[in-house]
């Protein structure tokens, strides 16, 4: 870049055999033989025969900071100056010499100059501005990038950390602290919360403490007028304004407050949400702050750092609030799973809280297979978000009951209670029956063969009473203890068999048998309450589940629980339901879950069918179902 032009020097090299036709020709041209008669502040055209002397000449001129022409002046040889190169020669002159020549050539050279001194204050005044627009585009990138890392933070303590740390850093700010309004829940009124405090020069003892939202302090002023405020220097405040400042803190910790730039933190309906205060801006941003130094290396906030930390607190105000917000969604989706599941169990109170605790069980046993380092699943990592998947699959796991119908569902035992109501009067009916036809045979008997034959034969009226009554309560023994869930005992089938097979009159003269085929089915079934096809409709519930799950717009983070709870009843050797799925096409979580699910249901104390089993017990079936290539050891 060329030097400003304070005036201009036009340097004829000329030979003294011709300097005197120069000037003639030139009114005003000065003839010299001594540098220090050149005279830099005047538009001098200069004249001489000095080539001992040019780097001298050279050398004033760029010191001046004039612009400097040279005159080339030679004979016909066209020889220049050894001296000349690398400054610039404007034109050349040679004999003969015309007067309208050499006056032509001094004008262009002169508008020359003021073009050239023009083009350079356009050069100058281009070379600033780019030089400011390539500071606000960076930072305008560097605001870019920090809301981009504001709104990616889901950890409100640490997004605080870093709204703070970040306005400090783009401001070049010693100390800073966070305030957030928050409302009294009783009195409903507005308070500011000292939140957050940091500090480059000295350690600063922190206690979260409320304020009123008055004018009485800078940070209060703020938030209740919602106004930037600006302060040069702490110590000595305007007289008309409405807030204060203390000096106490600062002397209990060694510190001195000097400018302070109080930003307010709005959100989208323009409410301020909290307040950040700035302390002590200092260009040099590895410099201590001490009482000593203060006065000497702090400034007040330029007007780009204000209209800087405006900006960041207006996205931290959105990053807060979308942080607040989405906690507020993920505790209202949390408040509707527990409803939800809550009203999935009220349908079965005997397995009340099995979806909670299998939750609980199955996120434990993920969060221990992410800390192992070893064995088969040491590279499996889970982030918090699928944590939280875990979580959310497992605690809507049984959702799909829902769409089970309730008598199935609720079946503690093999009949459901109005078969077994049926069964117990059908018994008691035959039980009658029975009674009846030993009186009627007592009174024939009484009537054939007179009253001292039938005294004679009261006792074996009595013993055949005895028996056929305690066979029909022995048949309705077996009929109790078989109507149980637990294991049948192998000759159950057959006496079950015996007693569909005892006939009885009804009350209409027909003959009936003591169980029917469905009840007999039903009495005869191995393990459990439920024959196939309840079987299959309890099994449906997982089909429901995923519908049900399907429907729901999870986020990305979240899109597989339908995935991982429809699988929680699938086993490793493709015998579990619904898709009887290998063991590497079941997803890991669904897995964990199938143990957590297991334990829950052996372990649990609260089902009315079956006794509560000890842990123990209850790991040693789980490691038993192991060895049988159904779970996961």
């Amino acid at each position: 870049m060329l030097p400003s032009r304070s005036s201009e020097q036009l340097l004829i090299w000329a030979t003294p055999e011709i300097a005197n036709t120069l000037n003639n020709m030139l009114a005003g041209a000065v003839q010299i033989s001594s540098i220090a008669e050149i005279n830099f502040k005047l538009p001098t055209i200069l004249i001489g025969d000095l080539p001992q002397l040019f780097d001298q000449a050279i050398q004033r001129v760029i010191r001046s900071g004039s612009l400097l022409i040279i005159f080339v002046l030679h004979d016909n040889s066209g020889q220049l100056p050894q001296k000349s190169a690398g400054f610039p020669i404007f034109g050349f002159l040679t004999q003969p010499l015309y007067p309208l020549v050499v006056k032509n050539l001094i004008a262009t050279a002169r508008e020359h100059h003021r073009l050239s001194a023009k083009n350079c204050a356009l050069e100058q005044e281009i070379e600033e501005t780019f030089f400011e627009l390539e500071k606000a585009f960076i930072e305008i990138d560097e605001l870019n990038k920090i809301g981009a890392a504001l709104s990616a933070e889901r950890d409100t303590n640490k997004l605080l950390e870093m709204i703070l740390q970040k306005i400090r850093e783009i401001t070049n700010s010693d100390a800073g602290a966070l305030y957030l309004v928050e409302e009294d829940e009783q009195s409903k009124t507005r308070m500011l919360r000292f939140t957050l405090t940091q500090n480059d020069s000295v350690n600063v003892p922190f206690n979260s403490f409320v304020i009123p939202i008055d004018k009485s302090r800078v940070a209060s002023y703020v938030a209740l007028t919602g106004n930037l405020v600006h302060i040069e220097d702490a110590y000595h405040l305007p007289p008309d304004v409405d807030y204060s400042f203390s000096k106490d803190f600062d002397l209990k910790i060694g510190y001195r407050t000097k400018s302070i730039l109080a930003v307010p933190m709005q959100n989208h309906k323009g409410e301020v949400i909290g307040v950040l205060q700035l302390l002590n801006h200092k260009p040099n941003r590895n410099e201590k702050v001490t009482p000593e130094n203060a006065d000497q290396i702090l400034r007040p906030y330029p007007e780009c750092a204000q209209h800087l930390a405006r900006s960041l607190a207006s996205q931290a105000a959105m990053a807060l609030e979308n942080n607040r917000m989405i906690a507020d969604i993920q505790k209202l989706f949390e408040g509707f799973v527990k409803a939800s599941v809550m009203a999935i169990e009220s349908r079965d109170p005997t397995t009340s809280g099995h979806s909670f605790r299998v939750s609980k069980l199955t996120v434990a046993l993920a969060e221990a297979v992410d800390r192992i380092n070893h064995g088969p699943y040491a590279d499996i990592k889970f982030s918090r978000d699928q944590i939280q998947e875990i979580s959310y699959a497992s605690v809507l796991h049984d959702f799909g009951k829902v769409g089970v119908r309730e008598h199935v569902l609720v079946k503690a035992n093999k009949l459901y209670p109005d078969q077994l109501d049926i069964v117990r009067q059908r018994f008691n009916y035959v039980r009658k029956t029975i009674q009846e036809q030993n009186t009627r045979q007592r009174l024939e008997y009484l009537l054939a063969y007179g009253r001292d034959a039938y005294l004679a034969k009261l006792a074996d009226f009595d013993q055949e009473l005895a028996i056929r009554l305690q066979e029909i309560d022995n048949f309705l023994q077996i009929v109790l203890d078989s109507n149980l869930p637990s294991v049948l005992p192998s000759g159950n089938f057959l006496q079950l068999k015996n007693i569909a097979a005892y006939n009885y009159l009804t009350w209409d003269g027909h003959i009936a048998p003591l169980l029917t085929d469905d009840e007999a089915r039903l009495l005869s079934i191995l393990k459990g309450s439920l024959d196939e096809n309840e079987r299959r409709e309890i099994e449906s519930h997982v089909l429901h589940t995923f519908k049900f799950l399907s429907q729901i717009p999870w986020t990305r983070e979240l899109h597989a629980i339908p995935e991982i709870a429809r699988a929680h009843h699938e086993k490793l050797d493709g015998s579990g339901y619904p898709f009887h799925l290998a063991a590497a096409d079941i997803p890991i979580q669904s897995k964990m879950m199938a143990i957590a699910d297991i334990f829950d249901a052996l372990s649990a104390s609260d089902r009315p069918y079956k006794p509560a089993l000890p842990a123990n017990k209850s790991l040693e079936i789980i490691h038993s179902e192991v060895k049988r290539n159904l779970l996961d050891a």
